[in-house]
């Protein structure tokens, strides 16, 4: 992993839809926004979740949902002392990939995502996303859509030294070939 930020800037999808059933008769009066992926980004560089919800957010948006997955001091009832992520060469890709997926799927909507690799401090973001969205409702759903999607698909893994010396591998049965 290098130390360079590799994002996607300003992906538009253009007449994207969730089930209003409009695409087919859309005029200006009622054209949703086409949905934008602003950045998807994996990095060893810190991430900020200010930054993350200014990014996204845009005039027609009354909403920014921000979500900010921070390491802590403990796991399944074990001190945790180290954590360090790594990434697997496709992980900047198929985080854009579900960034672009997840902007697909809900009208409107701009996306900011990251994912930290490298050593993490407790208190330090691991994980940063946020989605501006011109309602609230649309901004939650798109917002808990990408965190899920992005821990479900993006080939990252979590090494966790305990208290006791002892260390842990999370999601490393679920590494591409």
């Amino acid at each position: 992993m290098s130390t360079e930020n590799v994002s996607t800037e300003n992906m538009s999808t253009e007449n994207m839809s969730l089930g209003n059933g409009s695409a087919g008769n859309m005029s200006p009066a009622n054209m949703s926004p086409a949905s934008e992926v602003i950045n998807a980004t994996v990095s060893d560089l810190p991430l900020d979740a200010g930054h993350a919800s200014a990014g996204a957010w845009s005039p027609e948006c009354g909403a920014v949902v921000g979500f900010s997955g921070i390491v802590r001091n403990h796991d399944g009832g074990r001190s945790v002392a180290t954590l360090s992520y790594t990434a697997h060469p496709s992980a900047e890709q198929v985080i854009a990939e579900v960034a672009a997926e997840i902007a697909g799927r809900y009208d409107g909507v701009r996306i900011w995502v990251g994912h930290r690799t490298g050593p993490l401090e407790i208190g330090d973001a691991a994980l940063v996303a946020a989605v501006a969205a011109a309602h609230r409702g649309v901004a939650f759903a798109a917002c808990s859509d990408l965190v899920d999607t992005v821990k479900a698909r993006v080939p990252i893994w979590k090494e966790q030294g305990f208290g006791d010396g002892s260390t842990e591998w999370v999601g490393v049965s679920d590494a591409p070939a």
